[in-house]
């Protein structure tokens, strides 16, 4: 059967005998994805070229941090290297599928489980990854200013490099500068977030629910909803689920389009303008 370095140093790191089946899957459009069938077990793995390296370290930090919490199941990560010119990580093999009203309810409740597992500051020990963005994360014990800085001003710089200037720099020193606005007498305990819940991560496994591709971090709860709201959203039982399990405060409302914007600044710098109309769309209404 035919492989490659990665596949070769990855199979010899997992200790499950000899090479049964490689079946290219589904893993999205940064790297590679395999079910890898060997003799005493099957993994899902990932494979790309080198610099995958620091996705892939993301991907595992942030799985390793949610298991921590035991609040939602997570893939186990299993194993996590570079070969020469390729990068490669391993999950455990989970027969997932769609989700479905009872088990987005589900995850609704044990999302606000996670949520209570807390840490001392914003952000996390590591930087981590959003899709092909890098996510600082620096540690700041004032939420307001890790947003500020941490998120908005960072995607703002990358959209500047993109070539993204003119009327969006101007508006987003502006929403930046209003941030403190939104948050009059409210400081967010640091939460344990997903930090990039949207529908295309997540799944049930045997009736129960699994989150996967993270970009982990601590931070105001809101932002995993407001993030879960973005294409396509979740089944109300989701969000009632949630809301049962623990009321959001007031003034979410305003601050959802706020930790929208982020993610839609993300989708402008990875995928282009086709996200600037909507980018300027958020911040006038935000300044409104």
């Amino acid at each position: 059967m035919r492989t490659s370095p990665a596949i070769d140093d990855l199979l010899a790191s997992l200790d499950l005998g000899g090479l049964i089946g490689l079946t290219p899957v589904g893993g999205g459009d940064i790297s590679a994805a395999w079910r890898v069938e060997c003799e005493r077990g099957t993994v899902f793995a990932k494979t790309g070229p080198a610099s995958s390296e620091s996705i892939f370290g993301s991907e595992a930090a942030g799985l390793q941090e949610l298991a921590k919490a035991d609040c939602i199941r997570v893939p186990a990560v299993v194993s996590l290297g570079c070969s020469g010119d390729e990068a490669w990580i391993a999950l455990e093999w989970l027969d997932m599928q769609s989700s479905s009203p009872a088990v987005d309810a589900r995850l609704g409740e044990q999302l606000a489980a996670l949520h209570r597992y807390t840490a001392d500051q914003h952000g996390f020990y590591r930087d981590t990854m959003i899709g092909s963005t890098p996510q600082p994360n620096a540690q700041n014990d004032n939420w307001v200013e890790f947003y500020q800085l941490e998120r908005l001003e960072y995607q703002l710089r990358t959209a500047r490099a993109n070539g993204f200037g003119g009327e969006l720099q101007t508006l987003g020193s502006r929403v930046i500068d209003s941030v403190p606005v939104f948050f009059s007498g409210r400081e967010p305990q640091p939460s344990l977030l997903h930090g990039d819940l949207w529908s295309g991560n997540k799944a049930a496994c045997n009736g129960e629910p699994i989150i996967f591709d993270p970009a982990v971090y601590y931070g105001d709860r809101e932002t995993d909803l407001a993030m879960s709201r973005l294409f396509g959203g979740f089944h109300r039982s989701f969000y009632e689920a949630y809301e049962s399990a623990w009321p959001l405060p007031d003034g979410h409302q305003q601050r959802l389009a706020l930790y929208q914007l982020y993610h839609v600044l993300n989708h402008l710098n990875i995928f282009g303008g086709g996200y600037l109309g909507r980018s300027i769309s958020l911040m006038r209404s935000l300044l409104d």
